[in-house]
């Protein structure tokens, strides 16, 4: 039996976990992220942290369920709840009785929740025009498309 992931397997190992795929995706994610935050910071949202960051996007236009947010961002409810107070002690949002379920609460955004939501925007349009440039238009093209291929792909494996 031969030992392989020995020293003399290290520098193989060490290649493998910095540039596969999946660690390249979350390095990016993780960059794209904390420019974001900090763009969003340096508009006034200084409260903000990825948690937030994390469960606002789960946050439908019209109010979602907190139990519905809790699943959308992969939380349990306890903590999805610890974010939706959290959010709503700045501002963000507001908590409201279900009309269609009076057990239910509705997480919905406030006007600060609403500013966000235009100043997220921008951010977002900022950071791709970056890598616009940083790419060329033609890769950030080819990028965008790979992206959307590589999900379609895996949301056809799953049904």
């Amino acid at each position: 039996m031969t030992n392989e992931g020995g020293p003399a397997g290290a520098e193989r190992i060490r290649e493998t976990r910095e540039q596969h795929i999946g660690r390249l995706f979350l390095r990016a994610s993780r960059s794209f992220a904390a420019l974001a935050t900090r763009k969003l910071k340096e508009r006034g949202h200084e409260g903000l942290g990825t948690a937030h960051t994390a469960l606002l996007p789960h946050v439908d236009l019209e109010g979602t369920r907190a139990t519905a947010l809790a699943e959308r961002a992969g939380m349990s409810k306890q903590a999805a709840g610890q974010v939706v107070r959290d959010l709503q002690r700045q501002g963000y949002v507001e908590r409201l009785p279900d009309p269609s379920d009076s057990r239910a609460t509705l997480v919905r955004f406030t006007d600060a929740g609403w500013r966000f939501l235009r100043d997220a925007g921008d951010v977002k349009r900022e950071i791709e025009a970056e890598y616009g440039a940083a790419l060329g238009e033609k890769r950030m093209r080819l990028l965008r498309s790979a992206l959307n291929d590589l999900l379609e792909h895996e949301e056809g494996r799953g049904r």
